[in-house]
């Protein structure tokens, strides 16, 4: 089965549009955990990587039942080098060993032998399971940079046709600067994130690409925190699935990502990194949840943040 319809079959399966992002910075790590580290590797980068690993496993195994899948940004672990990337590989095979989907938030773009080899590395069909030595990141689908063009994107989509894998192309991002660049006018009347939005729908559209729902694996990523713009960005690319950051800590609501979501409810996933790592010491919860219950308060803002999504997709028809 190719990762779109996996992807869906899991969101529906789960009742959850939404995806956990791993951005695990060590501060997030409750004192006790850290300090357990710190006993058995000394304080320094293999404490905290191993630190922020432990933490990933309890959130993946608190969230694995109700929530489709997991986007580990890989910046947060290359800050701790060899142990970080270590800390990266095992949290991916972790989760998908969970049954949880994968999709590395690495924003790679590059040309030639180059982008083929970052493809390669994150989109291997490779038996990962009979080559742990090798320096595959168990990742189902990554985050791609379209600025060099075809060029920089056909090695990943090539990995996706091959080993039946996704990328989700940067086309409207949730950060506040995005507009510098994103929002230029063209001389025919678009927005450059538009013209970028329908080339990416072009090489969605290839063979091998396009699942049982309809959507490709060829897709997309929109933020919450421009809604009119993804309204019309769903109305234009019909059949590109998004991938939606910016909800909650960067200040996008549920009704901002509802609007990346088709008639059906379906075409889009949203991720929360903060707002569900963090919850254990958020005020919402009213000091419920101690720091030795920071699975169970992600689990809780987790099923908190489904209700939300799926109330205000029901709310947009």
């Amino acid at each position: 089965m190719i990762f779109i319809d996996r992807l869906i079959e899991l969101i529906i399966e789960t009742k959850n549009p939404s995806v956990v992002g791993l951005d695990t910075a060590i501060g997030f790590v409750p004192k006790g955990l850290r300090d357990v580290c710190d006993e058995e590797f000394g304080s320094g980068a293999h404490s905290d990587a191993e630190a922020i690993y432990r933490f990933n496993r309890i959130v993946i195994d608190s969230v694995k039942d109700i929530v489709p899948a997991v986007k580990p940004q890989i910046a947060f672990y290359e800050l701790y080098g060899q142990y970080g990337a270590s800390a990266f590989i095992r949290t991916a095979k972790y989760a998908r060993d969970c049954g949880m989907i994968v999709i590395a938030d690495a924003k790679r773009g590059d040309i030639g032998s180059t982008a083929a080899a970052y493809a390669d590395a994150f989109l291997s069909g490779a038996d990962v399971d009979k080559k742990p030595e090798s320096a595959l990141y168990f990742a189902d689908a990554m985050t791609v940079n379209p600025y060099l063009g075809i060029d920089g994107v056909a090695p990943f989509i090539d990995n996706c046709k091959k080993n039946g894998k996704g990328i989700f192309v940067l086309v409207k991002t949730s950060n506040p600067s995005s507009g510098d660049f994103q929002d230029l006018d063209l001389s025919g009347g678009k927005k450059l994130y538009e013209q970028v939005a329908e080339k990416v729908e072009e090489w969605a559209k290839g063979e091998g690409l396009v699942g049982g729902y309809g959507y490709s694996s060829v897709c997309a990523v929109v933020g919450a925190t421009y809604p009119e713009q993804a309204r019309a960005l769903r109305e234009r690319v019909r059949k590109l699935f998004f991938l939606v950051p910016g909800y909650g800590a960067q200040g996008g609501g549920a009704e901002d990502a509802a609007a990346a979501f088709d008639a059906a409810g379906l075409g889009a996933i949203v991720n929360a990194s903060r707002s569900v790592l963090c919850a254990w010491k958020h005020e919402r919860w009213g000091g419920k949840f101690g720091h030795d219950d920071f699975g169970e308060a992600a689990r809780a803002e987790a099923l908190r943040m489904r209700g939300e999504i799926n109330q205000a997709i029901g709310a947009t028809g």
